[in-house]
């Protein structure tokens, strides 16, 4: 029996002290938000460790909206902290919204933070607008000449589009590309130079910011550095090609000219050989005329001379390849 009522006693002191640390821990919180104005009942408190909600959060997050004049339940902090949203965030972006005279209710606060955007900066930038600054963009303009821009780009977000609404890259890339147009449009870049704030009329007049994020404010062209002469450097490219393409065909007209002059050779010593054939057959057929008495011997001597004659000649003339023969 005693052994009984010790056992009881020791569950009774365990149990007291569970409680006591549950609801000690939980009391003091309770009075916070009690002296604070911010209803949060004791047992709720409790509890909030049980659906592993942080009590401390919830309660500090709720006596700061009380304080700030905005009525939010706690429930509805508890069902966004454990949805994975921020909950101090989402607070101090109402309250920011609200000293702003923002309309920016607590659902659309929790629907932006959860879809991954920072409520609290998309805030402090519909009252403070952000300035990003592009790459450095490169364009030519119809002369030839390569122009470099740097843009400042001062933006403000919208919160009506923060969810599902384009980020500051498609900002960038739509400037960017706006930037590339002005300049290529332009008939030379010194009007760019002398009027750069063409780039920046003409790429607002084109609603850039349609579909995004963030309202465009205004867009300043910060720099403009001359490039490089891309128009100079393609008729030198294209020049060069010209010239070698020019100098292969040259190369294969003097090939074939070359292949023309040794065919040409090869005909005449071709001739040449039936000279000297036909010429070997003289003396057979000046015999034959003899034996036929077609030719006298004194038709033969005065060929014979006329023959010493010619070779005479040749040779005073320098040809000695005639009087060879």
């Amino acid at each position: 029996m005693n052994d009984f009522n010790n056992i009881a006693l020791f569950i009774l002191i365990a149990a007291v002290i569970a409680l006591f640390f549950f609801v000690g821990s939980s009391l003091s919180l309770w009075m916070q938000a009690l002296v604070s104005g911010a209803r949060v009942g004791l047992l709720n408190i409790v509890f909030m460790r049980f659906r592993k909600v942080p009590p401390k959060l919830i309660v500090e997050s709720k006596i700061m909206a009380v304080k700030a004049g905005i009525d939010i339940s706690s429930d509805d902090l508890e069902s966004h902290f454990l949805a994975g949203g921020n909950v101090l965030r989402v607070i101090q972006s109402r309250i920011a919204a609200d000293k702003a005279n923002i309309e920016l209710g607590f659902n659309r606060a929790a629907a932006i933070d959860l879809a991954g955007r920072n409520v609290l900066e998309a805030v402090q930038m519909s009252v403070n607008p952000k300035v990003i600054e592009t790459p450095l963009v490169a364009a030519m303009a119809k002369d030839g000449i390569q122009l470099k821009a740097i843009a400042r780009v001062t933006v403000r977000a919208n919160i009506d589009r923060l969810v599902g609404g384009a980020g500051e890259e498609t900002i960038l890339a739509r400037v960017g590309e706006g930037i590339v147009t002005t300049i290529g449009s332009a008939n030379s870049h010194k009007q760019v130079l002398e009027n750069p704030d063409t780039i920046s009329k003409r790429v607002l007049e084109k609603g850039l910011d349609a579909g995004t994020a963030y309202e465009i404010l205004s867009i300043d062209i910060a720099d403009v550095d001359v490039g490089k002469n891309i128009g100079a450097e393609l008729e030198t490219d294209r020049a060069e090609a010209d010239k070698k393409i020019a100098q292969a065909k040259a190369e294969e007209r003097r090939a074939m000219a070359f292949a023309v002059e040794q065919e040409m050779k090869a005909r005449v010593e071709e001739m040449r050989a039936k000279v000297v054939e036909a010429e070997a057959e003289i003396p057979m057929a000046m015999a034959e005329a003899f034996r036929k008495g077609q030719l006298g011997i004194m038709d033969y001597y005065r060929m014979k001379n006329i023959m010493a004659d010619t070779r005479m000649r040749a040779k005073i003339g320098g040809d000695e390849k005639g009087a060879e023969e």
